[in-house]
């Protein structure tokens, strides 16, 4: 797909040669890399034939170019898009009820510059201090939009991804319409189906509403992520570990404002909406899996507690 416009600035010189290192990223080896998991992909019959080159990369990039890990990945990423039609199908940001969430309800732009260190930043903030329950569906879809676009957008990869929390804005009613199945549908899909590698995620405006949230979210997280959150009583604490001025201007930055940056990414959503559309029909055909189809019941732990992949 030909990129219309360009909102993530990629590293580039000695950080990009860095950030190569980091991944395991070869030059000399990384076409063969990408062939063998073109042609595994083919000869699986329950996934699609064909992918685009670029997602495909990423997901190598985020598996530290191990054949296996990406195999693993890109399987659970198919098998999630057929198992999750709430976060997969009627991906048109200029339907109502999408619309209605990014202009009102909440923000989440990834920020266009990374960190010294190769770092994406994503910030989130609610604008609206209430959810309805498909409200809340639906600002999970556009999250994991985000994640589509960005799986063709990284050209060149990161070295992971931090995320911000503004719990500024976060109203204590939003904890009774949480569903726990919802959530751990959206953890699975961030964990173990999209190649992400999350480095921290930091929590500012804090409250005991949003100490609440965390402490409902954090049953459904890796050990080693539940180790990576930081919450900051002070703005200025989150400097020291994202530099000030790649910040947006509401947090002392100077990369544009949060509604500039949520306009933005609207524009940009909407720009793939034939993308989006094509997409529905590359899922995991369960009839077709070599062996024993996923049973989904299994997967997301009916009994209360999801399946643990052995993806690491």
């Amino acid at each position: 797909m030909k990129l219309k416009s360009e909102l993530l600035v990629q590293p580039s010189g000695e950080l990009s040669k860095k950030i190569r290192e980091e991944l395991k990223e070869d030059p000399k080896t990384r076409d063969r890399d990408l062939a063998a998991i073109k042609d595994w992909l083919r000869k699986q019959p329950h996934l699609p034939d064909e992918w685009e080159d670029m997602p495909l990369l990423t997901f190598l990039r985020g598996s530290s170019f191990s054949l296996e890990k990406c195999k693993r990945k890109l399987d659970m990423y198919f098998t999630m898009r057929a198992a999750c039609p709430e976060f997969f199908t009627n991906r048109d940001a200029t339907s109502p009820a999408l619309r209605e969430v990014l202009k009102t309800k909440l923000q989440g732009p990834a920020l266009p510059g990374v960190t010294p260190n190769g770092r994406r930043v994503t910030i989130c903030r609610g604008l609206y201090p209430s959810l309805d329950s498909q409200q809340i569906t639906d600002t999970l879809k556009l999250a994991l939009m985000i994640g589509d676009i960005r799986l063709i957008e990284e050209v060149e990869g990161v070295a992971g991804d931090i995320y911000i929390l503004d719990g500024a804005v976060l109203g204590a009613s939003l904890l009774g319409r949480l569903s726990p199945s919802v959530i751990k549908k959206f953890m699975i899909c961030v964990q173990e189906a999209y190649p992400v590698k999350l480095k921290e995620v930091h929590i500012i405006n804090t409250s005991p509403t949003v100490e609440r949230f965390v402490t409902f979210v954090k049953p459904f997280l890796k050990e080693k992520i539940r180790k990576r959150i930081f919450i900051h009583k002070d703005i200025k604490d989150l400097y020291k570990y994202v530099p000030q001025e790649m910040l947006p201007k509401e947090y002392g930055g100077q990369c544009g404002t949060m509604d500039e940056l949520q306009q933005n990414w609207t524009d940009k959503l909407i720009e793939y909406r034939d993308w989006f559309k094509a997409q529905d029909a590359l899922v995991a055909n369960e009839s077709l899996r070599p062996g024993r189809p996923t049973n989904y019941d299994e997967l997301f732990g009916i009994d209360g507690s999801f399946r643990q992949l052995a993806i690491d």
